[in-house]
């Protein structure tokens, strides 16, 4: 099968696209498990002051998506997308097992095999559901909307499990307290062995999309790149453990990949046409931008962790709030995301549309009112705990606003991306959430009330937090949106 064939489907959505779904849904099911109990988990069992928690949840995340960007250049380059995936899920599984063993003592050292096996499979899979796609195939967004559904149908689902698992609210009875962590993380490495077998039944039907770039066994002299690949994978993993326990050294790594990306950016146009570096030059935008957007939308993972541990009622629904933070956010994408995308197609249809540019300042609007409605919950308050149904009412907000950005800047990044640079430029993409990573640690670092403060006192310095995470937000928004004329010609074709 070549990639006409497939790229020459009927119907909204090509099939192959469901083979990535479900292989991408459980490796969301892993990472997005574990972005909703690591700082619980510093906090509360590490014994970690918030602060510090803050930071060190930012500097793991950073890195983990600051890996997507270097396994998106060595997918381009060497491995090609299908390696560089099936690659990554067993360095993810090498360190899920490492955290089962013993998560406290080998903690940093699981953390560091998963930021690596991260970075070689996240941006590589978006990657091949854009091939899947002709150029000026208007059913990509609708595409990339479902594709998202799937991303937060594992979210949803390892966002639940493992935090209410290592809390003792699931299998209580079975699993002994002392172990109740240990098999948490031990989740992942099953997970993961379910994505990569489904990969692997089902990659074939993907014909030539993802195959290595080199033809190795003709060029049988460069075989050693692969090899080299993988050795380099384990020889930088001390270099992760000591760079991720130092935030200091995150600032660092921070100062310095984001220039080098662009440096790099700027030596592969020249060898480009112009109207093609436009339309780089317009992806650049909108991967900026995103970046301040995950800034704020990443509170999920850090500030609005303990924020729901501390903070909230378990609303109309007796929910533990820790599961409403952690899974919220994904069950409304898997219900609205495909509506959204087969929206998308009607008003398309009609000449209705909006554009993609207008698309990314609705979502900063969105993004803001939803921090706005955080912030003012504390005024339902009693003691200092705030209602779990209007925090609830926060995330369905903010949803919208991600579905407006996270999926159409995906289909984006292939659509405005040189074709030998893709998996470089969905690097960017997620090395802009590597930033946006790093600063919500700052941003939730710097919101972090004192130990010795009140419940109404902390509940305080929370809510003035999040109403300025919303100005933030909204400004935003407004300067996309006042761009927009401009941003549209970069793009050229590229609706």
């Amino acid at each position: 099968m070549n990639s006409n064939d497939i790229q020459n489907f009927d119907g909204k959505y090509p099939k192959q696209l469901w083979y990535l779904f479900f292989s991408e849904m459980w490796e969301r099911f892993c990472f997005y498990g574990m972005r909703g109990m690591l700082t619980y988990f510093m906090v509360y069992q590490m014994m970690m002051n918030k602060e510090a928690a803050n930071l060190q949840y930012g500097a793991t995340q950073a890195w983990v998506y600051a890996f997507t960007f270097i396994g998106g250049m060595f997918a381009d380059k060497i491995l090609g997308f299908k390696k560089s995936l099936f690659w990554g899920g067993i360095l993810m599984i090498a360190g899920s097992l490492i955290l089962m063993v013993d998560p406290k003592t080998y903690f940093f050292v699981g953390i560091a095999f998963l930021i690596v096996g991260t970075g070689f499979f996240k941006p590589n899979i978006s990657s091949m559901v854009g091939q899947l796609y002709k150029a000026d195939d208007n059913r990509r967004d609708a595409g990339f909307s479902l594709f998202y559904s799937g991303i937060n149908a594992g979210a949803f689902f390892g966002g639940i499990l493992m935090i209410g698992i290592g809390k003792g609210e699931f299998f209580s009875e079975l699993i002994p307290q002392d172990l109740r962590w240990n098999v948490a993380f031990a989740l992942v490495a099953i997970a993961m062995f379910i994505s990569l077998l489904i990969f692997t039944f089902t990659r074939n039907l993907l014909g030539h999309i993802g195959d290595t770039p080199i033809n190795y066994a003709v060029e049988k002299g460069k075989k050693w790149y692969l090899y080299a690949v993988y050795i380099g994978s384990f020889a930088c993993i001390p270099l992760i453990i000591k760079m991720v326990s130092n935030t200091q050294y995150t600032d660092y790594f921070m100062y310095f990949i984001g220039p080098f990306s662009i440096v790099y950016l700027i030596y592969e146009m020249t060898k480009l046409t112009k109207e093609a570096n436009f339309k780089l030059a317009a992806a650049l935008i909108f991967i900026v931008f995103s970046s301040f957007f995950w800034a704020i939308f990443e509170q999920a993972g850090g500030s609005l962790s303990l924020y729901a541990a501390e903070h909230l009622d378990k609303g109309s629904l007796n929910l533990d709030p820790n599961f409403v933070n952690n899974s919220a956010n994904s069950l409304f994408v898997i219900i609205f995301a495909p509506l959204v995308g087969l929206l998308w197609l009607f008003m398309h249809k009609r000449g209705l549309e909006p554009n993609s540019v207008i698309k990314f300042g609705i979502a900063f609007l969105l993004l803001g009112a939803a921090f706005y409605i955080f912030g003012i919950n504390k005024m339902f308050a009693t003691s200092g705990i705030a209602p779990l149904d209007i925090f609830t009412l926060g995330y369905f907000v903010v949803t919208i606003g991600e579905i407006a950005l996270s999926p159409i800047g995906l289909s984006l990044m292939t659509k405005l991306s040189n074709a030998k640079l893709q998996g470089f430029m969905m690097g960017m993409w997620f090395l802009a959430s590597a930033y946006g990573q790093y600063i919500a640690g700052i941003f939730g670092a710097g919101i972090s009330p004192a130990d010795s403060a009140t419940a109404v006192q902390k509940l305080e310095v929370y809510s003035a937090g999040y109403i300025q995470f919303a100005w933030y937000a909204i400004v935003c928004g407004v300067v996309i949106i006042l761009l927009s004329p401009f941003i549209r010609r970069l793009m050229g074709d590229v609706k």
